[in-house]
């Protein structure tokens, strides 16, 4: 780990990261010795950072420090956090405060192969994320809805039962996606997202599959998905930047197969670099 861009793995007890989830965080795919869509990644973390009043680090330190952790090590998961920084008891922000920098490399996960071809389970989560207009789409570190979530899938979610991700819905009823990645549908020709103006993150590789119904003059839109259009779509699949895309072949006793527009998109994002 890098902290501030030295070496190590401690940071004071009054960062606000740790003591508010003050602050916002990236995960991408290094390979080979390069970060796959850095540039995106680096404006994601611009956007979250100025929409939560935290001074973002300048992008040539950043690169400089991550061109650094991948001389080391080549490949794997890189997760950088970026907090307020140190301050004083009490919630109200630090006038002059410091941003703190953390960069982690982890192994990347050893997910089975059919996962990718084949499709995965999914299973519907009880957790309903609530509305917060104000920090919707943003990547902040306070994710204990997610946490929740993903404890409910603690026993099934495990290469045997292919249990590999959970759909959350919102208070209204609405499908947001998963508790780790962005979902779309595929209806009647359409590309369909669910509208992230209340909760949910607006991950980079979500950016990406709607630049290629863009280029490739697919219709798309950006709207609020009940449970049962998820239900009786023609295809589903859930996006994020370390998994790439995986289509969902089971939710609630409804069985899918082929995802011919799928197909398309995680060749599109292979060969651009997912």
């Amino acid at each position: 780990m890098l902290v501030n861009g030295k070496p190590g793995n401690l940071i004071s007890i009054r960062d606000r990261g740790l003591l508010y989830g003050d602050g916002v965080f990236r995960t991408f795919v290094a390979s080979h010795g390069k970060a796959q869509q850095w540039p995106l990644h680096y404006r994601k973390l611009q956007h979250d950072c100025v929409a939560l009043g935290i001074a973002c680090p300048d992008k040539a330190l950043l690169f400089a420090e991550l061109d650094g952790l991948l001389a080391q090590h080549t490949g794997g998961v890189v997760k950088l956090i970026v907090t307020r920084g140190e301050g004083v008891r009490g919630y109200a922000p630090p006038a002059a405060a410091k941003a703190t920098r953390l960069w982690d490399i982890s192994p990347l996960p050893d997910f089975p192969a059919d996962w990718s071809t084949h499709g995965i389970k999914a299973r519907l989560c009880q957790l309903r994320l609530g509305h917060q207009q104000h920090l919707a789409g943003i990547k902040h570190l306070n994710r204990l809805e997610n946490v929740l979530a993903t404890a409910e899938l603690s026993d099934a979610q495990s290469p045997d039962s292919g249990i590999a991700e959970g759909l959350m819905m919102d208070t209204a009823g609405n499908v947001i996606g998963g508790t780790r990645s962005n979902l779309f549908l595929v209806s009647k020709g359409k590309l369909v997202t669910p509208d992230l103006s209340r909760c949910g993150v607006k991950g980079v590789q979500r950016d990406r599959v709607i630049a290629w119904a863009a280029q490739h003059k697919m219709p798309l839109q950006v709207r609020n998905i009940g449970l049962d259009e998820v239900l009786h779509a023609d295809e589903l699949f859930v996006v994020n930047s370390v998994i790439g895309l995986w289509s969902i072949n089971e939710l609630e006793q409804r069985r899918m197969s082929g995802f011919p527009i799928a197909r398309q998109i995680r060749k599109y994002l292979f060969e651009q670099g997912a």
